[in-house]
């Protein structure tokens, strides 16, 4: 693929290029999930491959003198599973209309519902030229559409130019707002709500040793439990875990430091985990599992661990994955997500926008609403 400007190539192991050269095109800040060394764990585990529906087909975009001036991680889909932005209608309705909707063209991090860049580039000229290339490839392959989802705005702007779709939805984010500590945190709550947590946290650490780990502190032994409790989570909720075992140990030897991993033990004995990953501008909580059951352990180790972390750090945010309306009582503010969607056939495009009009609507009413029962002081 090319232009007088630019070469276009596709990637089809992000191996093809350097660990140097790919980071180079994140911009500025930590985002772990962008990160060479994470997308290639994705590949070389075999949790982001041909077998498993994510087939790598990274876009590595070249200006006239052989300068890197974009990138993007890419795959073609064979199905909607893994992406947390649902567009299973759309397939339907495609189908019912005698055509095929996969494969399609999905921009994003596998598995990891976080907002962050997608089109990496450090000009608005060369987010556009990554993203030219992605629907010149999905034309010349014959897919359905492309899809790029958790958008920052940078990305956003260029997409809507270019005639995507703009679609919203909303997770709940912990916001710090300079907090000194968990205490100063409790203290911007009403009373209620700060008696509630404060009675969870009781319950859940009763008889239960917690630890958060982070760097050369975390080993084998560490990761074994973890794991164990990803497979107990993941099969009793999607059927299926997404991620290998040996995804982990490569967590363990490339990103480590990366990484803040909260363990519970009752009776000296390890039951519970909860994977968060550090990045300069927030901690994402990411996966969780637990082999008993204990009253409030999950409220404990993924929501008020991560807020503590988050202090901490001195970041100004936790991303606590898709879903969960618990979480508002418990300090997390609901936050719209963005993605945006071009769509090969026009009449299916036509549709989808007009769907979207009213999908936006909706969710904006719908976080309006939930930002007026947060559980902060009202002033």
């Amino acid at each position: 693929m090319t232009s007088p400007q630019f070469t276009a190539t596709i990637l089809t192991r992000i191996s093809d290029v350097s660990a140097t050269d790919w980071d180079a095109l994140i911009p500025s800040g930590n985002h772990p999930f962008l990160s060479h060394r994470f997308l290639l764990a994705m590949e070389e585990s075999g949790s982001a491959a041909a077998e498993t529906g994510w087939m790598p087909r990274h876009i590595w975009v070249e200006d006239e003198t052989g300068t890197a001036i974009g990138a993007a991680p890419l795959y073609v889909k064979m199905h909607s599973q893994g992406e947390y932005v649902f567009d299973h209608a759309w397939a339907n309705a495609l189908s019912q209309a005698g055509m095929d909707y996969y494969p399609k063209l999905q921009c994003s991090v596998p598995f990891t519902p976080a907002t962050g860049p997608r089109l990496l580039a450090n000009t608005p000229e060369g987010r556009q030229a990554v993203a030219g290339a992605m629907m010149q490839a999905c034309g010349e392959w014959g897919m359905s559409g492309v899809h790029l989802t958790f958008l920052q705005d940078e990305d956003r702007a260029v997409l809507k130019a270019l005639g995507f779709a703009a679609r919203e939805d909303r997770q709940f984010h912990f916001l710090n707002r300079g907090y000194a500590d968990f205490d100063g945190f409790l203290a911007s709550l009403s009373s209620r709500k700060r008696k509630n947590i404060r009675k969870e946290r009781k319950a859940a650490q009763d008889g239960v040793s917690i630890e958060r780990l982070t760097g050369d502190d975390l080993k084998d032994k560490h990761w074994d439990l973890f794991y164990r409790c990803y497979l107990d989570t993941s099969q009793r909720k999607w059927g299926r875990p997404y991620l290998t075992r040996e995804f982990f140990e490569l967590m363990q030897q490339t990103m480590r430091d990366d990484i803040c991993l909260v363990t519970a033990s009752m009776d000296d004995t390890p039951v519970a985990a909860a994977l968060n990953y550090i990045g300069s501008d927030a901690l994402y909580g990411r996966n969780w599992g637990s082999l008993v059951h204990k009253p409030f352990l999950h409220f404990e180790l993924c929501y008020y661990q991560a807020i503590e972390a988050g202090i901490e750090l001195g970041l100004p945010r936790v991303e606590a994955g898709a879903q969960g309306e618990h979480k508002l009582a418990r300090g997390y503010e609901p936050v719209v997500t963005h993605s945006a969607h071009w769509l090969s056939h026009p009449g299916l495009m036509q549709g989808v926008e007009d769907y979207l009009v009213r999908e936006r609507a909706a969710v904006e009413h719908e976080v309006d609403i939930l930002s007026k029962h947060t559980p902060f002081k009202k002033i």
